[in-house]
């Protein structure tokens, strides 16, 4: 059973169509791509467990955003915060007999101090990409198919589904959303500006976030999921190299 609360001002951040809400103005990258990494914070209203997933409803001025994530207790009224998501369209939750328009997937939610952070700042668009706090150096592998971050970038129409190979620092990951494990990686090249510095990979292995590694997989130019949501670059189905 669905559970219901009375409607409280509460906070919300998520990528989502205009009708909806942008909070602070939040957007994706340049070029009119719309990141699909993001986070959504507020006051639970509904929730309900289902599946392999816990949905969760945030509130904010009478506006509000689905998120599932993996099983976890939640209750009506508790303040909630979720990084590392990825929007779907037109989701079908055939154990919950209902269709979401758009629904967020995530990770597990933040920590109560986590959640109060992320509740009292505005993230913006830079605060959709890992900002690292040392200068990182990244040695590639050589393999005839291996390439330097910036290089996906540059390249990324004629290694349009190709297997390529990158080596970089792990600087952040989502786990479990819709089945693989969502990473992103840095290795010294590109800059911030220039937004051709991270790189995110899903796989089913899951690395710490830290950890220096080699990864293989099929690269992607403009992956889109619908409704406006692509990544300029993604490496998909990748596997760590031993």
């Amino acid at each position: 059973m669905i559970k219901r609360a009375t409607v409280i001002s509460a906070f919300l951040v998520a990528v989502i169509p205009a009708t909806l809400v942008f909070a602070d103005g939040l957007a994706g990258g340049g070029g009119g791509v719309m990141s699909t990494t993001d986070g959504a914070a507020g006051k639970v209203v509904e929730t309900a467990t289902a599946g392999e997933y816990t949905y969760v409803n945030l509130e904010k001025d009478g506006k509000t955003a689905w998120v599932a994530c993996p099983v976890t207790k939640v209750n009506v009224g508790q303040q909630l915060a979720f990084t590392g998501c990825t929007p779907m369209m037109n989701f079908e939750s055939k154990a919950l007999n209902k269709t979401f328009g758009i629904i967020m997937f995530c990770g597990m939610p933040l920590s109560q101090a986590e959640t109060e952070l992320l509740s009292k700042k505005s993230t913006g668009s830079s605060g959709l990409v890992p900002e690292a706090k040392e200068k990182i150096v990244v040695e590639m592998v050589k393999a005839p198919n291996a390439y330097s971050i910036a290089d996906l970038y540059q390249k990324s129409e004629e290694l349009d589904k190709k297997t390529v190979v990158v080596t970089g620092k792990v600087m952040k990951v989502s786990q479990r959303i819709m089945g693989w494990n969502w990473l992103h990686l840095q290795d010294g090249t590109g800059t911030p500006l220039q937004k051709n510095n991270d790189l995110v990979v899903t796989t089913k292995e899951l690395p710490k976030v830290g950890d220096v590694v080699t990864v293989s997989g099929t690269f992607a130019r403009n992956r889109d999921f619908g409704s406006g949501y692509k990544y300029a670059v993604i490496l998909e189905s990748a596997s760590l190299q031993k």
